[in-house]
C-alpha cells in the first residue's frame, strides 16, 4: 500500500476511525489513487497487529461513505472517493435545507446552526 496507516493504541480515537480516517484521507489526497486494491481485511489486520473485526468495520465505514468498493471475490478497491464525498456531502445539505425550513428556521438562522455544528465539530477532530 502506498499510504503508511498507524494506529495509536494511546489514542482516544477508536482504532478503526484512526483506520477510517486515514484511509479516506490518503484516498481524497492521492496517496490512494482510484482503483488501488485495498489489502484484504485480515491481512491488513495483520499488518496492523488488529482484530479482524476493526478492520471491517473501518472497511464498512468506508465503503458506505463511497470511499472504497469490494468487488466480490476480486478484492476491495479504492473507488472515485472525491465524487462519492460530494453527493453525500449535498444530500446531507439538502436534508438539513428542507428540515431547517420545515421548522420555520429564517436562511440566516440555518445558517448560524450549521456553521456552530460545523465549528464544534472541527474542533473537536483538532483536538481529539
Amino acid at each position: 500500500m502506498s499510504l503508511r496507516i498507524t494506529v495509536d493504541t494511546e489514542s482516544s480515537v477508536a482504532p478503526f476511525e484512526q483506520l477510517r480516517r486515514q484511509v479516506a484521507e490518503g484516498a481524497r489526497a492521492g496517496e490512494l489513487p482510484v482503483g488501488h486494491r485495498m489489502p484484504t481485511v485480515r491481512g491488513l489486520a495483520a499488518e496492523l497487529g488488529l482484530a479482524a473485526n476493526t478492520v471491517a468495520k473501518a472497511y464498512r465505514a468506508l465503503e458506505a461513505d463511497g470511499v472504497i468498493e469490494t468487488r466480490g471475490r476480486h478484492g476491495t478497491f479504492v473507488a472515485a472517493a472525491g465524487d462519492a464525498a460530494h453527493r453525500h456531502a449535498a444530500q446531507a445539505a439538502e436534508a438539513y435545507a428542507t428540515q431547517a425550513h420545515r421548522l420555520g428556521l429564517s436562511r440566516a438562522d440555518a445558517l448560524t446552526a450549521i456553521e456552530e455544528a460545523l465549528r464544534a465539530r472541527y474542533e473537536r477532530e483538532s483536538t481529539g
